[in-house]
């Protein structure tokens, strides 16, 4: 519904929203979302499931007022309650949306993982894979190769790489090179995005950063055909 209303958020904490005109979502699992055209994707103030809805006839004064009818949603597991006073109707219309399947993600680390793994040149000429999920006793490393001198590298992939994203490498570096069936193993730190913060850590370190093109590599996009 487009309505313009005032709203107020009563219980643990008090907040008011003065008149104007606003976006009420009401949904099908029992939460309501009041939205204005600022904020991005963010309500303005919601209540969450579970919750009871219920319209009542506004008391005298908020009838002189203006107020045309009144929605009071009332959380079941708390004294919280929204209270949406509607002064004018602008627009109201309801859709079964039926069942959503989900978000599906793309781009995320196990695609990354599964796409350096069977490029693994991408890494440097020469490189061969010994294994994805090379576990260690504190969890596992993405990616375990071998380059061209048949050194052990080990391979930590972020989408966004960040200075905790290289403090875990360095965990496995260092119980990895207690091994010494694969010592020396120096890392590769490798990701979409690499925070300046960790590059300088990881450099510091010994560790070599990678940043990846994720288009490039699901053959979306070519970076070696751009003109910029």
């Amino acid at each position: 519904m487009i309505a313009k209303c005032s709203v107020d958020y009563v219980g643990r904490l008090k907040a008011h929203l003065p008149l104007a005109v606003r976006l009420l979502l009401v949904k099908a699992d029992g939460s309501v979302l009041v939205h204005s055209d600022g904020g991005s994707y963010k309500p303005l103030n919601w209540m969450s499931p579970p919750a009871t809805f219920r319209t009542t006839t506004p008391a005298e004064t908020e009838l002189e007022d203006g107020v045309s009818e009144q929605w009071i949603v009332q959380s079941t597991k708390t004294d919280d309650r929204l209270i949406v006073n509607i002064y004018e109707q602008l627009h109201e219309s309801s859709h079964d949306l039926g069942v959503d399947p989900g978000l599906i993600k793309d781009g995320v680390e196990a695609d990354l993982q599964r796409l350096l793994a069977e490029q693994i040149h991408t890494l440097g000429e020469g490189f061969t894979l010994i294994r994805r999920e090379y576990f260690t006793a504190i969890g596992p490393v993405d990616l375990l190769a071998r380059d061209a001198d048949g050194a052990t590298v080990a391979v930590e992939l972020k989408r966004r790489g960040d200075i905790d994203g290289v403090e875990q490498l360095t965990r496995y570096l260092e119980l990895l090179n207690r091994d010494p069936l694969l010592a020396p193993v120096r890392g590769v730190f490798a990701a979409q995005q690499i925070k300046p913060q960790a590059r300088v850590l990881a450099t510091d370190r010994g560790i070599e950063c990678l940043t990846l093109d994720y288009d490039a590599m699901r053959g979306v996009d070519d970076s070696s055909t751009r003109l910029f």
